[in-house]
């Protein structure tokens, strides 16, 4: 029996998202869609990560041609957040999002801000399957969540990190994949690819949940 191909989108422009999916011995296509990334905040971090994830996939689906009578295709989106506070979900004060940082004044703001605290990183990810001939379209989305506690960060330090640049187009101005693992002193709940930015365990999970075929025994 000729296996089914299987084709799966990424649609994010992320080198590092790549790098864990192939990591993880998927093969895929990158298509990255241009979209609003602006939430409500009273949706909490993890509905919002969820509901961004969800947006992006649904932004890539527009690009793609229709499968009809073709291979079904997954498209595997993700938004990750860094969270200072809890959210009002949950009763308490209005939380702090740090997005990516526009320039050196807002990333070492962001660098100090992270200092001595505990903050949230929150990875949504949302994977939709277009149907092929025969088969049905499907939508699910999951997010996990890390605690990452971060020693107290000195003005030298956050001044030589932002030299580095390590900080653009990073969410909360930091890569700890590279060398802002120095100023975390414990990671807790999620994995270090959830910081990174693709907690690959889950990405397989909700893959496998709608049909398509990781490998995994």
């Amino acid at each position: 029996m000729i296996p089914t191909p299987q084709v799966l989108v990424l649609g994010s422009a992320s080198p590092r998202r790549s790098d864990l999916l192939r990591r993880a011995g998927l093969d895929f296509r990158v298509l990255p869609a241009d979209v609003d990334e602006s939430f409500d905040p009273m949706f909490g971090a993890v509905s919002a990560a969820c509901h961004l994830a969800e947006r992006k996939a649904r932004a890539v689906a527009d690009l793609l041609p229709k499968p009809e009578g073709g291979p079904s295709q997954w498209i595997l989106g993700g938004d990750t957040l860094v969270v200072l506070g809890p959210d009002f979900e949950v009763g308490g004060a209005p939380p702090t999002y740090l997005g990516k940082p526009n320039n050196e004044i807002e990333a070492r703001a962001m660098l100090a801000s992270l200092s001595e605290t505990t903050h949230r990183v929150v990875t949504g990810v949302a994977v939709l399957r277009l149907a092929g001939a025969g088969e049905s379209a499907s939508l699910v989305c999951a997010a996990e969540t890390t605690l990452v506690t971060m020693r107290r960060i000195s003005e030298v330090e956050q001044q030589a990190y932002v030299d580095s640049g390590e900080w653009r187009g990073k969410a909360g101005g930091y890569a700890i994949q590279e060398s802002a693992d120095q100023f975390v002193s414990n990671l807790e709940g999620g994995g270090f690819d959830n910081v990174v930015g693709l907690p690959v365990d889950l990405a397989l999970r909700l893959l496998e949940q709608t049909g398509f075929s990781t490998g995994r025994s």
